[in-house]
């Protein structure tokens, strides 16, 4: 019981001193803030929006410009902008952390598998990795949506397929630096199993450089995905996406600007804020940065 009380105080030491150095880092808390708004903006979306629906058309309004009552005018269809992107934020922002989590559930095992068996086992994970690799990712997100058809679940999925050999690199390459440490040696001669070296020692030590990635991760598939829905193959019309508002704003450039500059600037905005967090976690959790 003192061992296992031990290990408890050891860990919440570590996590409290890596939260005390992310919160000495000010641009990283002020990414953490501006994305702490848009998530509060994207569950409350109902609540905060003037206008009830965010797809519903009213051609008497249409290029309406920033009012008391449309604070970021109308669009080509009359819609409130102020409205679409709002509601906008649950798109994108699902996209983004959805599409995260599952190239990470497939990214972190094969990682971890390749690094710490190596030899044949290395060398079949990396190959098909390299099949992968040699397509472009947004080539390869581009075929997948194209051949199943543009919906939300088709981009998720073709964005998530594409971020997968970019983070089993990432973990091989984490887990090859932890794998010949004196203290795996110490606990494979000590009989314990592949599959708890893996799980309680290799994947753990490897969880900074995860956690980093991971996060850098969403800021690079939101813009992924906005940018196909830009293409016509993300999320298909009316639905709020950013990608989309923009992909339907660029024909009103001259006439309608702000049909264009609101939803960039809230995709400019929230990538900027996910990569200051993520620049910020990577400093806090990397030991030679102790003072």
């Amino acid at each position: 019981m003192t061992e296992i009380a031990l290990n408890i105080d050891k860990k919440q030491s570590k996590s409290g001193e890596v939260f005390y150095r992310l919160q000495k880092n000010k641009t990283a808390m002020l990414g953490f803030f501006i994305l702490i708004i848009f998530f509060l903006i994207a569950i409350f979306a109902d609540v905060i929006s003037p206008y009830d629906n965010a797809i519903e058309m009213n051609v008497k309004n249409r290029f309406g410009g920033m009012s008391l009552k449309h604070p970021f005018g109308t669009d080509n269809y009359g819609r409130d902008i102020f409205t679409r992107v709002i509601h906008g934020a649950r798109f994108s922002l699902s996209i983004g952390f959805l599409s995260t989590v599952l190239s990470m559930a497939f990214g972190l095992p094969l990682g971890a598998i390749a690094g710490y068996f190596g030899g044949k086992t290395d060398n079949i994970i990396m190959r098909l990795i390299d099949v992968l690799t040699s397509i472009p990712a947004i080539m390869l997100s581009l075929v997948i949506v194209t051949v199943f058809g543009a919906s939300l679940m088709n981009l998720i999925i073709a964005i998530f397929i594409a971020r997968i050999p970019a983070d089993v690199r990432v973990v091989r390459s984490a887990v090859l630096s932890i794998a010949d440490n004196e203290y795996i040696e110490a606990s494979r001669a000590g009989g314990a199993s592949d599959f708890y070296i893996i799980t309680k020692h290799i994947v753990p030590n490897a969880f900074g450089t995860v956690i980093v990635q991971t996060t850098m991760n969403v800021a690079q598939l939101i813009i992924r995905a906005s940018g196909l829905s830009f293409l016509g193959l993300g999320v298909p019309t009316p639905a709020p996406e950013w990608g989309t508002m923009l992909s339907e704003a660029r024909e009103y450039l001259r006439m309608s600007p702000q049909m264009m500059i609101f939803p960039g600037f809230a995709i400019i905005l929230v990538a900027l804020s996910i990569n200051l967090l993520g620049d910020g976690l990577r400093d806090a959790l990397d030991p030679r940065l102790k003072t």
